[in-house]
């Protein structure tokens, strides 16, 4: 196939490609910014709602007081449409808020996508450590949907009427920012559906305790993760269950996923592929049969093999620092009047080895099985992998 505008093509005499191809647009240095829109409701109409109290009482999350403040009086709030920069105005009922976030520029993340896998129905990406999937927080353009968004998705104007195709893929299911490795997206409105419930199925299963080896039988989705992690494990192969829910985390407003008692039935088979005794490291293989948010981070911690060099889950599957919540005056805020960045790590912090190296799947409308693999980092291959790489490409 040939590459289209904006992408690039595996060079000839390359060895045998392990993508199709890859595209992905730099990143200009500020994004648009944002806005968040509110509707003033009173719920007592004997007592009086300045501007000030709506957001430092609502998004507390967000900035602090003086924060608000500062976002007020530089003219990043409208009222109704207009333009507002006191701090005390009376709101009336069912005025319309507007916070304008300014732009700024995101942290550094990479940008080019490898694409592994493409029908008309779903396409597979490689996607490097480093690059969020969704927005959230300081990234919201740097993002795999945003790639996603600007490529030129070529389709036929017959199968768009057919199949119900959407202006551009989207992901079906996450990675962690520091996670690589394969992500699946899917084109069309009905390849979104089925995708989601095969990934919801799994998580289903896992809360059942169901382990169905036998492909097919009840799981439509496999997913198969690499990792490097702390310490010699003993056994060759270990299933945790642990749960997976929220705690409090300073610097945190919805709080932090860890292992938690309370929380949701996650399930990870890991098996050892490689003991690294001089590194006191272990090479492993983890099968998740849920998706819960950084499961394998968790899992890997609560067994006492945190990844290497996870700058946030420790032993037992919890933050290694918690920093005591700040009993201070609220006075220190960010350029934009937000809070400043938290001292301690943060989930999206990178660091760690985990990569999504491959699944098998039932395909969402032909139903034949089909297997994506991502390409392994060199430090996430063994031996003979590694061996076995160094010969293809002298060779």
């Amino acid at each position: 196939m040939s590459a289209a505008e904006g992408e690039t093509p595996v060079a000839d005499g390359a060895p045998p490609p392990e993508a199709l191809y890859s595209f992905g647009t730099p990143w200009p240095e500020l994004n648009q910014g944002l806005s968040y829109s509110d509707t003033f409701r009173c719920a007592d109409v004997d007592a009086a709602t300045t501007l000030i109290e709506f957001y430092a009482t609502n998004y507390k999350s967000s900035a602090p007081l003086p924060g608000w403040v500062k976002r007020i009086r530089s003219g990043q709030i409208t009222v109704d449409g207009e333009v507002v920069t006191d701090p005390d105005m009376i709101l009336r009922d069912g005025c319309k808020l507007v916070y304008h976030r300014l732009p700024w520029q995101e942290p550094f993340a990479p940008y080019l996508l490898e694409v592994l896998y493409e029908d008309d129905d779903m396409v597979a990406l490689n996607k490097p450590s480093g690059l969020q999937v969704l927005p959230k927080g300081l990234f919201q353009q740097r993002t795999v949907l945003a790639q996603l968004q600007l490529k030129d998705w070529k389709m036929t104007s017959f199968y768009s009427k057919r199949k119900h195709v959407q202006s551009h893929p989207v992901p079906v299911h996450r990675l962690g920012r520091g996670t690589s490795g394969l992500l699946l997206c899917a084109k069309t409105k009905v390849a979104k559906v089925r995708l989601a419930s095969y990934f919801a199925e799994g998580a289903i299963n896992a809360g059942n305790k169901r382990d169905k080896s036998e492909f097919g039988e009840e799981r439509k989705i496999s997913k198969f993760y690499r990792a490097l992690v702390t310490g010699i494990l003993d056994n060759d192969e270990v299933v945790v269950t642990q749960p997976i829910g929220l705690v409090h985390y300073p610097g945190v407003a919805e709080g932090l996923y860890a292992a938690c008692s309370s929380g949701k039935p996650a399930m990870s088979n890991v098996c050892v592929l490689e003991r690294l005794a001089h590194q006191n490291h272990t090479l492993v293989q983890v099968e998740i049969h849920s998706g819960r948010p950084h499961q394998i981070r968790i899992h890997l911690a609560y067994i006492g093999h945190p990844l290497v060099d996870d700058p946030l889950y420790g032993i037992g599957g919890h933050p290694k620092f918690v920093e005591p919540e700040s009993t201070g005056t609220d006075s220190s805020f960010a350029y934009d009047g937000g809070y400043e960045r938290p001292l301690q790590p943060v989930p999206g912090d990178c660091g760690y080895h985990l990569h999504a190296h491959w699944l098998v799947l039932c395909h969402p409308t032909t139903n034949k099985i089909v297997k994506i693999t991502a390409p392994l980092p060199q430090i996430l291959q063994t031996r003979e992998e590694r061996r076995a790489t160094a010969e293809r490409i002298s060779g």
